[in-house]
Formats: C-alpha cells, structure tokens, sequence
C-alpha cells in the first residue's frame, strides 16, 4: 500500500488580534509577571547550559572516567523543569495574542491600528506603562510616542 504524502487541507489562520491602548495596557500588567518568570527561566537556563558544557569538556578531557551521574542527572533535570517553565510562561503571553520581540530585555508588542495603520504598541520591562508604537515594517529603533505631548513617567495618557 503507497503512503500518501500530501498534505492535509490547510487551516486557515486566525486573524491577528488587534488590541487597543486599553487592552493592551490591561493584558501588559496581566502578562509582565509571566514575562519576568520566563526571562528569568532564561537566565538560568543560560548559566546551567555553561555549567553543563564545562562538566562534558572535562569528561571529555578526563576520558570520562570520572563522570558525576548524581550531579548530571540532578543538572539535566533542573534543565527540563527550567525549559518547561519558561515555555509555559511563553504560551501564556503568545496565546493573547502579544508579540515577544525581544524576551533578553522583556519587549514586548501588541498589534494596534493607530490612525488607520496597522501598528506595533510597544512596551519594554521597566517602562511604566506602554507609551510607544512603531509600524510593523520597523523595529524597537523606530519606536515614537502614541501622545507626542506625553512628558514620560507619571504623565497620564487621556
């Protein structure tokens, strides 16, 4: 019997939810714990890959005579729990239809429409609140002010 290597009917996609500056300022504070525990995850993930890859050189080099079970099985499983848990907190975020753009310095984006213009609101960890947008040919370097008239920090957007 001949297998069969075409592909099943596309589904289409959703269309992309579009957010107002109230809902996106809304879901930010919903989602900014969610984006501190994931870019923390990511740290750590970071410096136990180091950890890992030191102790694989030296087993390497050491011709693996000496190898820790106990402490690589304890470090592997440290990993996965760390991988799952920034995942997780990843597809929180992903799933209200924000943009991580940059989870390194928690940047987020949120689709808009802003003077008829499919736009970027966006929003960095550490910012008060989302001030910023850029259209969504541009980056973060392209960021401007939703309110030219907004002074930063403590300024209330009407």
């Amino acid at each position: 019997m001949a297998e069969h290597d075409e592909d099943p009917e596309e589904v289409p996609e959703p269309p992309q939810r579009m957010f107002t500056l109230t809902e996106a300022e809304r879901t930010r504070r919903e989602l900014e714990p969610f984006l501190i525990e994931a870019i923390d995850a990511r740290k750590k993930l970071s410096e136990l890959d180091q950890e890992l890859t030191a102790v694989s050189t030296r087993i390497l080099m050491m011709g693996g005579v000496l190898v820790p079970y106990a402490k690589l099985a304890e470090k592997r499983m440290t990993h996965q729990s760390l991988t799952e848990l920034m995942k997780t907190n990843l597809e929180k975020i992903l799933s209200t239809g924000c943009l991580v753009k940059d989870l390194g310095v928690g940047l987020l984006d949120f689709p808009s429409m802003l003077n008829n213009e499919e736009v970027y609101l966006c929003w960095k960890l550490g910012e008060d609140r989302i001030r910023y947008y850029h259209r969504q040919d541009e980056g973060y370097a392209g960021r401007k002010p939703i309110d030219p008239r907004d002074l930063g920090p403590g300024d209330q957007v009407q």
